[in-house]
């Protein structure tokens, strides 16, 4: 019987969507065509599984098919913009919309009951889902605007012919320390380039770690028959390296971007010289 009630809302479907689409709008949750089609799949959907599940939505052929779409849209909507709370309000506003249909339809009040009550369980249990999914979304928005700033901020520059250089800005870990390897040695390749300078200028910090990466650049680069020069060394960073007894014996090293470019001209043999 409960089953019944609640395949009345397919009865009511056009209805439900008017009042749906109005609570999301005072919720402040809408977002124009593209929602307005989401719902009317989602609603078509779901209303033809609790029409057809005789009692047992879960064992509904359909209930797959709408909890592959409500993941879908709660992802989508993570990746639009949506905060958690908006994305939560997605359910709610429709749990309220379908509730309101349900008053009007069911009019003895132990079925409204339960009816409301077998609602309530089934959409409570989509909207973990959605929690998980939407979180998921967001998860790799983030994640592709990390890998995004890490390759604007390895920029490799060819300063001069044979002298490319790397400003690194932040702090290096294992999978950026990857990133300035492969931009830097893939650089060295392209442009024939003997000389590498590391500016660190814009390391806030450099710890064992930070230093065995550098290392580890500086290695790979005199692999591939190159010299490296590791600019911006700051009082502090030297303090601090002498301090933990990071060996850096063989690494040139110049306090300033400028030096380190002198330095690279020396090796090169060659001299700037001023117009007169």
């Amino acid at each position: 019987m409960q089953n019944n009630f609640l395949g009345k809302l397919q009865e009511n479907e056009n209805k439900l969507l008017k009042i749906w689409s109005q609570l999301l709008l005072d919720a402040g949750s809408g977002d124009g065509a593209v929602e307005e089609e989401e719902s009317k799949e989602f609603a078509s959907l779901f209303l033809s599984a609790l029409a057809t599940s005789n009692g047992k939505y879960e064992n509904s052929n359909e209930s797959e098919k709408v909890e592959d779409l409500i993941v879908g849209i709660s992802s989508s909507r993570g990746k639009r913009g949506f905060s958690p709370r908006e994305n939560a309000q997605y359910l709610t506003t429709f749990k309220e919309a379908a509730s309101k249909i349900l008053s009007e339809v069911v009019t003895d009040s132990a079925h409204l009951y339960d009816a409301n009550l077998q609602l309530n369980s089934i959409l409570d249990n989509m909207m973990i889902l959605t929690f998980e999914a939407f979180m998921r979304g967001r998860e790799d928005v983030i994640s592709r605007q990390v890998d995004e700033i890490s390759e604007i901020s390895t920029p490799v520059i060819a300063v001069w012919d044979g002298i490319v250089a790397l400003p690194i800005i932040g702090t290096l870990d294992s999978s950026r320390t990857q990133i300035v390897m492969e931009n830097l040695l893939q650089q060295i390749v392209d442009t024939g380039s003997s000389i590498a300078i590391l500016d660190i200028s814009g390391v806030p910090a450099v710890d064992s770690l930070v230093a065995q990466h550098l290392i580890k650049t500086v290695s790979a680069t005199r692999l591939m028959g190159a010299e490296c020069i590791i600019s911006g060394i700051r009082p502090e960073i030297a303090q601090t390296v002498v301090h933990l007894g990071i060996d850096l014996t063989g690494i040139i090293t110049k306090a300033t971007l400028a030096s380190a470019l002198q330095t690279a001209f020396d090796m090169l043999q060659l001299t700037v010289v001023k117009k007169k």
